[in-house]
């Protein structure tokens, strides 16, 4: 039995990154790229590495270039964790797992470190290919915040519900973080939307701003912690912002949404924390028109675009300057819980 189970990046629309401190966020799956995790059954136990995973150069230089690509960490780490937690969760829940064993791969296509969820993703591919092979099922709430406490609670990096919901759930996502909420049910509130409301989007990214997440949420999660009245005002206005585009998208008004998302990046510039890089990449989208934020914590940038013709401007705009555009292609929402 090959079991295999793909998992796909996240990008956030709005309200982030307020996801981790109580606040709501609106976000979706698409299906562009993907992690897979290839799971079949063995004698024993076994990870095998990815390429991100190996020791071994042809040369220093070969080692740098690797080390800009992917860091210091590759993927094994991350099922390692996945396998560790979803143990966990069955031991909480009471769920007795059969004694065979099982040998993991993965593999994964996702632009690296630039904001798009590729680590949560291929944590939430190695836990549905563990609930395939024991043959189980997570409520997707569960599922959820599972894949975030394989990153908080295991690795110790600080993270949001975001990325995990979206992929979770697989489709195109409203969230609450509500405190009152998340202390009574242990997860937000989460409402799918119709991906179809929405206008027309672009998503540009450069692997050359790739950076670890932690560094920023870290930062913010300080000055969180110590009520800075910036970083809640902030907060409050995201979670504004995302309910007017919720508003916005149900009305059948989408050309409202841009407006927002413009917002929502001078917000969190105001903040401060985002590179020049990063501003360079805003700047160039709204030079031709387009709305444009951050997709996550850099690196990778959405937006409106009015119609074709702008999205053609955008991506001649940005080619000089080693900039992939993209049109995002909506993943399926998943409709049984936990499959």
């Amino acid at each position: 039995m090959i079991i295999r189970q793909k998992s796909y990046p996240r990008a956030g629309l709005v309200g982030n990154p307020s996801d981790g401190y109580f606040g709501k966020t609106i976000a979706f799956a698409f299906t562009n790229f993907c992690a897979e995790v290839v799971l079949y059954e063995t004698p024993e136990l076994e990870i095998l590495p990815n390429t991100r995973d190996h020791s071994r150069f042809s040369s220093l230089t070969a080692l740098v270039e690797d080390v800009q690509l992917f860091g210091y960490y590759g993927g094994i780490r991350l099922l390692k964790a996945a396998v560790k937690r979803f143990h966990d969760y069955c031991c909480q829940e009471g769920i007795d797992l059969h004694e065979r064993n099982f040998t993991l791969r993965y593999d994964s296509n996702i632009p690296h470190l630039v904001g798009l969820a590729g680590s949560s993703a291929i944590i939430t591919a190695c836990i549905r290919a563990m609930m395939a092979f024991y043959g189980i099922t997570i409520p997707k709430p569960h599922l959820a915040n599972l894949a975030l406490s394989v990153e908080t609670d295991e690795l110790q990096i600080s993270a949001g519900l975001q990325d995990r919901v979206a992929q979770a759930y697989q489709g195109l996502v409203y969230m609450d973080f509500n405190e009152t909420t998340m202390a009574k049910q242990g997860y937000g509130d989460y409402v799918e939307l119709d991906p179809k409301l929405l206008p027309p989007l672009y998503i540009a990214y450069r692997t050359e701003l790739a950076e670890v997440s932690g560094v920023f949420h870290s930062g913010l999660r300080h000055r969180y912690l110590d009520k800075d009245p910036d970083v809640l005002a902030a907060i409050e206005a995201w979670g504004n912002m995302t309910d007017s585009v919720r508003s916005a998208l149900t009305a059948g008004d989408g050309k409202q949404v841009g407006e927002y998302l413009d917002r929502n990046f001078d917000t969190r510039v105001a903040l401060g924390g985002v590179n020049d890089g990063n501003r360079e990449l805003v700047r160039i989208a709204r030079s031709v028109g387009a709305s444009a934020k951050l997709t996550g914590s850099g690196g990778a940038i959405i937006g409106t675009v009015s119609d074709e013709a702008m999205f053609t401007r955008l991506r001649e705009a940005c080619e000089p300057h080693n900039i992939d555009v993209i049109e995002p292609a909506f993943a399926s929402a998943i409709g049984d819980p936990g499959i």
